[in-house]
């Protein structure tokens, strides 16, 4: 890495440096002595310079908002979790002078802020997740081609789902982010309840997404539920390490902090072997 935040990514060579690398469309808070006033003459629209970096990292947060991310077991669910790891993130990255965005996804892209890195822009990702609730159905896949196609600049995008979704279908997913050069990170939260299916008794299952309710008894579903999940686990493993994803499972009842350590940990030891 060649950027401020140590450890945690490669520059994405895009900056405001000296040497010209490309156009891209401007959008709101963009700074405006960066248009090009002969394009827009040209083609009615405006248009951003973009330069060769100097230091700086990209960093595009993509937050699960879906139903199933408001479950939870314990003191904190899915999305309270996935909260606390987002602004964490997003504090490390302008607090070094990085510029970060948020994308919120649900069944349709909720909310997106552009990566910039001023405190007052810092105020904003917060406020958008303070307000980000856990509702409609998971359309992961779709939003994640989504946002690899809306999205030129390269980046380290880091993911926060529980991925209920099919392995292979996020491969392909995967595959359209990387092809569009940009460096991924997935932090995939799992609740405790969901590894170990502690149930004692006949229980209503719901499903958080709108689909229909099932009544089981725990004793004759848990050896199916585990295989499954365990073959679920194992195909999700075997697709991060072949679209070289930077893969993280983790548990919502582990401290946050941990996790982030490790996370900036792994990317200074990926840093070195390079």
């Amino acid at each position: 890495m060649v950027g401020n935040v140590s450890g945690m990514h490669a520059s994405p060579h895009r900056g405001a440096s000296v040497e010209f690398a490309e156009y891209r469309r401007y959008v709101p808070g963009d700074d405006l002595r960066r248009l090009d006033w002969r394009a827009y003459g040209r083609t009615d629209r405006y248009y951003v310079k973009e330069f060769e970096a100097d230091t700086n990292l990209r960093m595009c947060v993509v937050l699960d908002t879906s139903g199933s991310m408001g479950f939870g077991s314990t003191e904190l669910t899915k999305i309270d979790y996935a909260r606390r790891l987002a602004g964490s993130l997003a504090y490390l990255a302008v607090q070094q002078g990085d510029a970060v965005g948020l994308t919120c996804i649900a069944d349709e892209i909720v909310r997106t802020i552009p990566p910039r890195r001023t405190p007052s822009h810092l105020r904003g990702i917060n406020d958008v997740l303070e307000h980000s609730g856990a509702k409609g159905d998971t359309q992961l896949v779709e939003r994640l081609h989504e946002f690899a196609e809306t999205t030129s600049q390269r980046a380290l995008v880091v993911v926060i789902s529980d991925l209920f979704v099919e392995p292979a279908s996020l491969r392909e997913a995967f595959d359209h982010l990387r092809f569009r050069k940009h460096d991924v990170a997935v932090f995939h939260l799992l609740d405790p309840q969901e590894l170990g299916f502690e149930f004692r008794r006949p229980t209503r299952f719901v499903d958080m997404e709108g689909g229909p309710s099932m009544f089981a008894d725990p004793n004759e579903i848990q050896d199916r539920y585990q295989r499954a999940l365990a073959e679920y686990l194992d195909a999700l493993r075997t697709i991060m390490l072949e679209s070289a994803i930077d893969y993280h499972r983790i548990v919502v009842d582990e401290d946050y902090e941990q996790v982030l350590f490790r996370f900036l940990a792994g990317r200074a030891k990926r840093r070195s072997g390079r």
